[in-house]
């Protein structure tokens, strides 16, 4: 059976990430997209018994922001995480999306996708 799946997409957020010292001075775009897998959950019109989408949304942009790493990995491992500690998601798919990340030939995009498991 599928679960059911929250689906976030292009979750923009300014920071500081990168390897080189520019990186670090400078915020730039990053775009996330986040597919969050659902624990089953009774049949229920009640928010209570889901993931509130906004409140999902917020805590991937502030944990996003918050400080500075130098991989796009790292930061999809942070963002996965985050979403983790919600008791309702049981797996999620990050992909973090860096569209001005210094490159030696015009690209339209970098970007690193993992999918995590929850450990309970």
């Amino acid at each position: 059976m599928i679960p059911d799946r929250i689906r976030l997409t292009g979750i923009r957020v300014d920071a500081a990430h990168g390897v080189y010292p520019a990186e670090k001075l400078t915020p730039q775009p990053f775009l996330i997209d986040v597919v969050a897998s659902l624990r089953t959950r009774p049949d229920s019109d009640e928010l209570a018994t889901t993931v509130d989408y906004s409140v999902l949304a917020a805590t991937i942009a502030q944990t996003a922001g918050a400080g500075s790493v130098d991989l796009i990995e790292t930061l999809a491992e942070k963002v996965a995480a985050a979403c983790l500690a919600e008791p309702m998601i049981e797996a999620v798919e990050v992909t973090v999306h860096k569209p001005a990340a210094p490159m030696p030939v015009s690209v339209t995009d970098v970007s690193v996708t993992i999918f995590r498991r929850s450990q309970a």
